[in-house]
């Protein structure tokens, strides 16, 4: 299999174990030293987070906060995967989340060693997690 149908298969397979909430296959994605990086100042999630349990433990978060994720885009590069997204939610205080991103993947060996998340709405992706 070449770079391409590995970092394809490796996309589908985050995306996946997303949807089904399994963590354990999501951790095996991982390099030891994998790192996300999300945009921002004051969320919750505007930080960069490192080691394959913190990334899992981000993922995990961002579930519980009842954002559903649609996939609208698989693209494929010889350095890895960029997904593209849309996450929508509503939180118990009535704020909405309706976002655009791109996470990019960066694969080397097999294994995801960056994700770095690029969002629509950076101010707005703040004001759903901190209310």
């Amino acid at each position: 299999m070449g770079n391409l149908d590995v970092n394809e298969a490796i996309g589908r397979q985050f995306l996946d174990a997303l949807a089904e909430r399994d963590w354990q296959a999501m951790r095996q994605l991982f390099s030891d030293g994998a790192h996300w990086t999300m945009p921002g100042s004051n969320s919750t999630f505007s930080n960069t987070v490192v080691g394959p349990d913190a990334l899992v433990d981000r993922a995990q978060r961002i579930v519980a906060s009842g954002v559903r994720t649609e996939v609208l885009h698989v693209l494929v590069g010889e350095a890895g995967v960029a997904l593209s997204l849309h996450n929508t939610a509503q939180n118990a205080s009535g704020q909405r989340l309706d976002q655009h991103l791109a996470t990019v993947l960066t694969v080397n060996d097999g294994k995801i060693t960056t994700v770095d998340t690029y969002l629509s709405d950076v101010a707005g992706m703040e004001a759903f997690f901190s209310s």
